[in-house]
C-alpha cells in the first residue's frame, strides 16, 4: 500500500506513557503505539487502532538497556521489515542511527542540528513554558542512502500540548522500503523523546 505523504506523527505530551499516532496526508490512521513503562528490554507493538485491538507491527530491542541497541522491525506474521540501530557514542551529541532496509542496505539517520534538540529538551522541561516549546524549536532528522542522497526528513512542527512531526519524502522508493523507514523513524522518535 503506497504511503500518502507527508506523514504526521503526533505525541500526547500530557500522557503518562508515551502515545504516538501516525497518520497520512488525508488524516487516516496508519498505526498507533503506546509505549509501556518500566521495561528493561524495549518492545513496542504498533496497532491499527487507538483501542489497541489489532496489532500490525512489532519493534523489539536485541538487548536489555544498551546504548548501542538494535531494534528489529517485524510485521504481525514475524516477517522482518527492517532494523534500526543506534550508533552508540556517536549519538551522545547528535542523534545518529542506521536503518537497515531490504533492497536498500544501510541508511544513515542524522540530526540536522543538535543544538535545536538540546534547547528543545531544556525548554520542554520547564513547567508551563514547556507547553509552548513546540512553537519555538523544531529538531529535524534526515535519512540518507550510502551515496548521501536525502531520502526523507522528519521535522518537528509547531503544536500546542502535543509533539507533532512531519515525514516528507524527497526520493520515491518502493512501498515496503518506505514503510520500513517510517516504522524505524517511529522507534527513533520514541527513543529521542526520552533524551529531550
Amino acid at each position: 500500500m503506497p504511503l500518502n505523504y507527508p506523514l504526521q506523527y503526533s505525541f500526547k505530551i500530557l500522557a503518562i506513557a508515551q502515545q504516538l499516532a501516525v497518520r497520512d496526508a488525508r488524516g487516516q490512521l496508519l498505526y498507533y503505539a503506546r509505549r509501556k513503562l518500566m521495561k528493561l528490554k524495549e518492545s513496542v507493538t504498533l496497532y491499527a487502532d487507538e483501542a489497541q485491538t489489532t496489532p500490525l507491527y512489532q519493534i523489539d530491542a536485541d538487548r536489555i538497556i544498551d546504548f548501542s541497541a538494535s531494534y528489529r522491525i517485524t510485521d504481525r506474521h514475524g516477517a522482518v521489515l527492517g532494523q534500526l540501530r543506534r550508533r552508540g557514542m556517536r549519538s551522545l551529541w547528535r542523534a545518529s542511527y542506521e536503518i537497515e532496509v531490504p533492497g536498500l542496505g544501510t541508511l544513515q539517520v542524522r540530526e540536522a542540528n543538535p543544538w535545536v534538540r538540546v534547547a528543545d529538551g531544556l525548554v520542554e522541561g520547564i513547567p508551563v513554558l514547556g507547553w509552548f516549546s513546540g512553537y519555538l524549536l523544531h529538531p529535524q532528522y534526515d535519512v540518507r542512502d550510502r551515496a548521501g542522497r536525502l531520502l526523507t526528513s522528519l521535522r518537528k512542527e509547531p503544536a500546542f500540548l502535543e509533539g507533532r512531526f512531519a515525514l516528507e519524502r524527497h526520493l520515491p522508493l518502493d512501498d515496503a522500503q518506505e514503510l520500513a523507514i517510517s516504522l524505524a523513524l517511529t522507534m527513533l522518535l520514541l527513543l529521542e523523546r526520552d533524551r529531550g
